[in-house]
């Protein structure tokens, strides 16, 4: 009787002991998510990841870059997912094999952002190239990210579209940073600079700085989320990155989206579906 005792207590404990482990190992399942500065300096990814690690149990390991960074660690396989904002970048990331698929997650704007003096008369432009042409031709100082990140990539196509070479000028300086330090070097020298929305309104260091140039069309600023391609990388973890594709793109992740706001401005905006 008691030596049947203790065989029951033993498989009772040995029982547990797997449920414990079997707890832990799913607790500590976690992807690496390499993304823009802007979702996390905007404190985006503060408030919407807690919500999908609470439902599916998965802790999102944040790598911050530029978008060029991002894209190019998830082609060295060392990040399951991305999420990033340069869209043609993105499609040439997938087209060349190293994403498995692309999809729409959210969106907001850029904005021009400067003295509140604005002395390139920024404020009266037609469009954002014309913004942009008024910056050279006053030769006013331009803190440009350099950092092949999407709000650089945009920056440059600005630049192209308005016909203005700004690279080697004496006003353009290249900060070769993040959207956070870029903005510190605009707001040190009363400097303009091209910005996203979120990362502006969650600045505090704004001293003389203000959207000086914001509503164009041509602003609109779209993220995606990729999977890491595990046919060419076979360490990704392709279940785990894509319950939170999956769960991003669903009601839940764009109701978490939508849900964060700073000042009550609603700074990111689920895609259409």
């Amino acid at each position: 009787m008691a030596h049947a005792f203790l065989n029951q207590l033993r498989s009772l404990a040995a029982t547990a002991l797997v449920a414990t482990a079997a707890q832990a190992a799913h607790a500590a399942e976690s992807i690496v998510l390499a993304s823009t500065t802007s979702t996390e300096q905007s404190g985006l990814f503060g408030h919407i990841l807690p919500l999908f690690e609470q439902a599916s149990g998965i802790t999102v390991k944040v790598v911050a870059l530029g978008t060029g960074q991002a894209l190019d660690t998830g082609r060295r396989g060392d990040a399951d997912a991305l999420l990033v904002h340069d869209r043609a970048a993105e499609d040439q990331f997938v087209a060349e094999g190293y994403g498995s698929y692309r999809r729409d997650v959210m969106y907001n704007d850029f904005v021009v952002v400067g003295p509140v003096a604005d002395p390139a008369a920024v404020q009266g432009a037609s469009d954002t190239p014309d913004a942009f042409r008024r910056i050279a031709a006053q030769a006013a100082t331009f803190i440009s990210r350099a950092d092949k990140s999407g709000t650089h990539a945009a920056e440059l196509r600005f630049w192209q579209a308005a016909a203005v070479e700004p690279v080697g000028q004496a006003w353009y300086k290249e900060a070769g940073a993040g959207m956070g330090p870029t903005l510190n070097m605009a707001a040190g020298v009363d400097a303009y600079t091209l910005s996203d929305r979120g990362t502006w309104a969650n600045f505090k260091n704004r001293q003389r700085l203000a959207i000086v140039y914001a509503g164009d069309p041509k602003l609109f600023n779209p993220y995606g989320v990729i999977l890491v391609n595990p046919g060419r990388h076979p360490h990704v973890k392709k279940a785990a990155a894509e319950k939170f594709i999956d769960w991003i793109t669903s009601d839940a992740g764009r109701a978490a989206i939508a849900s964060y706001r700073l000042g009550g401005e609603q700074l990111f905006f689920p895609a259409a579906r």
